[in-house]
Formats: structure tokens, C-alpha cells, sequence
């Protein structure tokens, strides 16, 4: 759990099971034009919101993407109260404000987004800063062997190695198919890790902690692999991101 936010309302985390149990909804695709393509955006991230259950983020959306979350409600934040601090293993630990990362040298990357339930959306802008570069500024001490994520929803979390959170195309992202990234899609920052499975892109992103050893995250503790690259993890074949 993310021990940042105490004071935040978390809800009832969902699992693998009744994550796969309903992707039966994912087939009843969702085709629109732009205007109505946003409006239904808009609604499910709203109806998300207010679902205790947590099961209206399972639900396609006109961008392909479904909105998932593992409570069921996330709290808002915005340029005026949001913070991502970096700390554990590290020289120089520091906390951004948003507008500290928008003013950060920015890097974009195209690549389809695929996840391991299944459905992928291909030629996803995504931009924002490395996360190497970030790392490179807070100091990472000899001891350090891995990158912890912890997120403003208070229960999501996420874990790479040093070497795979220094790959060129990992991001911590401030914008999504060419606009800033909004909160049903994990903003205003989230995680970008554009060759493993989209659910090592963390969203509602807060914490960055450099570690000693991977700790597996929420889905890792529900079954999925911790190593997560596409085509050759979880069972599955599909053809890479990146």
C-alpha cells in the first residue's frame, strides 16, 4: 500500500480472477467518431469513479483503451497539489511538482500498447521524461539494483530493475495521444514502459523509490510475471511494442 497517502480513501482492490472473469465485456467494442469517441471517454472515467466495485473499468472506450482500476476510486490531482518524490537508494532525493517535470527536456515515443489481457492499441503517443534522467539527477547509490513505483491510488505498485528502468524507452509520462494525460488514464503522470505489458506502466504515479531488489508489484502478486516483456512473458505470443 502506499504509505504517502494515509489520509486518502482507498477501495476494495480487485484480483486476477475477476479481472480475466469479465473480459467478455472487452468484445462488445466500442466504434465512434471523435465527439462521441470523447464524450464516452469522459462518462466511463466519471461512472469509474463512482463504481464501488471497480468493474466499470473494464469497460472499452472509443480509443481502444479500457479503463482499469484495482480500487474503486481514485483521488484527483492536478498541477496545483500533485508531488512525485524520488528517495531510497539515491544521493539526492528530491520531489517534483508538475510543473518541474514539464519543464524537463521531453521525449516522445510512438509504439502500440498491448495488454496482457488481450486487446492492444497500436501507434500510441506518449511523451515525457526519462526516467533515466531522473535517476541520473537523484544520485543512485552503488548498493542500488531495482526501481520501485508506488501510486496516489493508494494500493497500486509496480517494480523494475535498474537496467530496465534506464532503457531509453521507459518514461515517466506527462501526455498520451497528444494531450496531457487525464486522471482516468493515470494522470497526470503515470508510468511508460513501452516493451513489457501495460500493466508495468503504473498510473496515478508518486513515488519513485530506487531499491535494492525487485519488489513484486500488485498484479505480480496476483500471478502475472514480474519480468513482463511482450511476446515472451505471461503465456502469451504477441508481436513486440518496441
Amino acid at each position: 500500500m502506499n504509505s504517502e497517502h494515509p489520509e486518502e480513501g482507498q477501495g476494495t482492490p480487485i484480483g486476477r480472477r475477476v479481472l480475466l472473469g469479465t473480459l467478455g465485456l472487452g468484445a462488445l467494442g466500442v466504434v465512434a467518431a471523435p465527439t462521441l469517441q470523447r464524450g464516452l471517454e469522459a462518462f466511463l472515467g466519471s461512472a469509474a469513479d463512482k463504481d464501488p466495485t471497480g468493474l466499470t473499468g473494464l469497460l472499452p472506450n472509443g480509443g481502444g483503451f479500457r479503463y482499469y482500476s484495482v480500487t474503486s476510486s481514485v483521488p484527483h490531482k492536478n498541477a496545483g497539489n500533485y508531488q512525485l518524490k524520488i528517495d531510497g537508494l539515491v544521493s539526492r532525493p528530491r520531489t517534483y511538482t508538475l510543473a518541474d517535470l514539464r519543464a524537463l527536456p521531453q521525449t516522445r515515443l510512438v509504439k502500440d500498447v498491448q495488454c496482457v489481457t488481450g486487446w492492444r492499441v497500436p501507434d500510441t503517443p506518449f511523451e515525457g521524461v526519462r526516467l533515466s534522467a531522473l535517476l541520473d539527477a537523484a544520485g543512485v547509490t552503488a548498493e542500488a539494483g531495482a526501481v520501485r513505483f508506488t501510486c496516489f491510488d493508494g494500493a497500486y505498485s509496480e517494480s523494475l530493475t535498474l537496467d530496465q528502468a534506464r532503457r531509453p524507452d521507459v518514461l515517466v509520462a506527462l501526455r498520451m495521444q497528444d494531450k496531457d494525460i487525464g486522471h482516468s488514464h493515470g494522470g497526470p503522470v503515470r508510468l511508460y514502459v513501452a516493451p513489457m505489458y501495460f500493466y508495468k506502466s503504473a498510473k496515478w504515479l508518486s513515488g519513485i523509490t530506487v531499491t535494492e531488489d525487485v519488489e513484486p508489484g500488485y498484479w505480480e502478486d496476483r500471478g502475472y510475471d514480474v519480468d513482463a516483456w511482450v511476446g515472451r512473458s505471461n503465456g502469451r505470443d504477441d508481436a513486440p511494442t518496441s
